[in-house]
């Protein structure tokens, strides 16, 4: 019961919440049917879906393609009986939170009150009075959306990763 109430005031923390969904996603990854480099990858994208779904607040960067081609070389080159072990040491190894850049937080802080600003100033215009028709709270959610999703790109495209991340 004790400790029970410790993990309700701390929660779990994040390395022992991984090694259990690790574990458990083993598992199910066991059960499917791995033939080719293809099929394992596929797997892998599957599990970090489902942890990105399961952890509330919390995301987890995919491994680059190449490093998941070198772990699928080690995993088949191992016995049957050492996969599990190799397959939770490379999730450990190559699991990383995903963290926000301070360009994002900014956009996301900024863009709410501009966004405002810029509906007032448009309404007075007449060529655009029609934005008068969009409410409020339809307008400021889908422009800091966009602003965000444009913040993102951009900084891809500056740090010139934009078509690494999709492959």
């Amino acid at each position: 019961m004790g400790m029970m109430m410790s993990l309700m005031g701390k929660g779990v923390p994040s390395g022992q919440m991984l090694s259990a969904l690790t574990g458990a996603l083993y598992t199910t990854f066991i059960e499917k049917d791995v033939k080719n480099f293809d099929d394992f990858h596929r797997a892998i994208l599957d599990m970090f879906n489902v942890i990105n779904s399961a952890l509330p607040g919390k995301h987890y960067d995919v491994p680059s393609r190449e490093e998941i081609e070198d772990f699928f070389a080690e995993w088949q080159a191992s016995a049957e009986a050492e996969r599990k072990d190799a397959f939770v040491e490379f999730m450990k190894h190559t699991v990383t939170l995903s963290k926000l850049d301070n360009y994002t937080v900014i956009t996301g802080i900024v863009t709410p009150p501009a966004a405002m600003a810029a509906k007032k100033a448009a309404e007075n215009v007449p060529q655009i009075n029609i934005i008068k028709a969009i409410p409020d709270v339809i307008f400021v959610p889908s422009v800091t959306v966009l602003a965000l999703i444009s913040a993102k790109i951009s900084r891809k495209m500056i740090q010139g990763t934009m078509g690494k991340s999709a492959t």
